[in-house]
């Protein structure tokens, strides 16, 4: 079944994603590799991932109408890529097919979750703003960016969307100099890494508060254990980590964005819809890979209940 977001329908609700599509190979090792160092692991295996593509399917499975927009290779790894996407009902037909290879992620995981990966971008490369039409850009819409695809096409991607009043939400992974994006946002979500990044190069502190003051935009900071800070017009917002067994932690910071997004696109405010992100993240770590981990829309709102 595919979970379309079709334009020009009044009141439609939902995310496009505009981001990168990997194939990732997935290698369980005992412990994480150092410079100049081989470390022997377990069977590696082949998963679909890249940060636009697990945010996708994250967001979808929450129960949202969901688009991607990127770009893939003619090549056997884009359907590894694309599998997640395709079974969980994500639209595709802004999917863009190119004659450069699939992006790929060499991933290492070591036996506390902790993990290590190198990206090849490939076609991610070739993904271009103009795969998306105005008519989807409305105010029902909220649209999602990582910074795995070229900066020049999000610039111009954020600067129409804006212009046709859709809600624009940016996680700022793997963070670049590319701070001319910032100031079109709605809100930038970053993790205390990236947030420690920017924050050196604005000159401030790394609290959500602080480069919001910065940026004079909406802030999140997501801090693993520690929860999840937020800085806003109207409040400071401060979302606990829900209780989670760690297997693989790969897609947390993607499943907590894409689900994030969902929430925002049903109208729910800012501090709701970090409580179920914080919920699904919980779900996502406890299990292996990174699109393949992203809950359901019930296993999120039944760990809601338990709180």
């Amino acid at each position: 079944m595919r979970c379309a977001i079709s334009p020009g329908r009044a009141g439609l609700m939902g995310v496009l994603v505009f981001g990168s599509a990997n194939a990732d190979l997935v290698f369980p090792v005992p412990e994480l590799p150092a410079p100049g160092r081989t470390v022997m692991g377990q069977a590696w295996r082949a998963l679909p991932g890249g940060k636009g593509a697990n945010q996708a399917v994250a967001a979808a499975r929450d129960g949202v109408p969901t688009a991607f927009a990127g770009a893939v290779g003619r090549d056997a790894l884009a359907a590894v890529a694309m599998s997640a996407l395709r079974d969980s009902g994500v639209d595709l037909t802004r999917l863009r097919d190119t004659d450069a290879p699939t992006g790929a992620a060499c991933i290492c995981v070591d036996q506390a979750g902790r993990n290590q990966i190198a990206v090849a971008p490939g076609a991610n490369a070739l993904a271009r703003a103009d795969q998306v039409e105005d008519a989807i850009l409305s105010p029902a819409t909220v649209l999602l960016l990582q910074m795995e695809v070229p900066v020049a096409e999000m610039e111009q991607l954020i600067g129409r969307a804006r212009r046709r009043g859709a809600r624009v939400v940016l996680n700022f992974a793997p963070p670049e100099d590319a701070l001319s994006l910032l100031g079109g946002l709605d809100l930038l979500v970053a993790n205390e890494h990236e947030a420690a990044w920017l924050a050196d190069r604005l000159g401030s502190s790394p609290d959500a508060q602080a480069l919001r003051a910065a940026l004079g935009v909406d802030v999140a900071v997501t801090r693993g254990e520690a929860g999840a800070d937020a800085a806003t017009a109207a409040a400071i917002l401060h979302q606990p980590a829900f209780a989670a067994s760690v297997v693989d932690t790969t897609g947390a910071g993607d499943c907590w964005c894409g689900v994030l997004a969902a929430g925002l696109s049903r109208g729910e405010p800012l501090a709701a819809a970090m409580r179920r992100a914080a919920a699904a993240a919980s779900i996502a770590i406890g299990r292996t890979g990174a699109a393949a981990a992203m809950p359901l829309q019930a296993e999120t709102e039944a760990a809601l209940l338990r709180g």
